[in-house]
């Protein structure tokens, strides 16, 4: 994985109280990262862009030991008017994908804790990522799991973020 910052930061994980953890999280991925690419692997070897050639997304870690990360699709249509359509909902929900909880870092992983999801299956589960930064380049690959987004295929994502200054 080339450099990787290797720590282990105790913050965040689930707790019953709601409540951010009360101690700062002190790491490498603090700030905000603007995403640049996201692509699928499935089992199979078929690798796709999920959310086009130039999906849009912001990722964030907080000194609180907070995160959220919010992933849209490249292209998505503008609704006709100001309440969209059932079909044109749909379509707005298959075409991102977004989650916030707290976060823990152990090594070249960081697990997100998630707390409140687009898609309520994973409210309430660990996300578990590895990661690599290479300057202000933030590298993050999924554990394979099934794909909420492709009837439950098992892949892996790849997602390239850049930190924004």
């Amino acid at each position: 994985m080339g450099a990787v910052a290797l720590l282990s930061v105790g913050c965040g994980g689930p707790d019953n109280t709601g409540t951010a953890a009360a101690h700062a999280c002190s790491s490498p991925l603090l700030g905000t990262w603007k995403l640049q690419s996201y692509t699928t692997q499935y089992e199979d070897g078929q690798t796709v862009e999920s959310f086009g050639a130039h999906p849009s997304g912001y990722l964030s870690y907080g000194a609180d030991c907070r995160m959220y990360g919010i992933v849209v699709g490249e292209g998505r249509p503008r609704p006709a008017n100001v309440v969209p359509t059932d079909a044109e909902k749909a379509a707005l929900f298959a075409s991102m994908g977004a989650y916030a909880g707290t976060y823990s870092i152990e090594g070249d992983k960081v697990t997100h804790h998630v707390d409140v999801s687009w898609i309520e299956s994973w409210t309430g589960t660990a996300q578990v990522r590895q990661f690599k930064i290479e300057g202000n380049t933030l590298h993050i690959r999924s554990a394979p799991a099934a794909d909420p987004a492709a009837d439950g295929r098992v892949s892996s994502a790849t997602l390239l973020w850049s930190r924004v200054r």
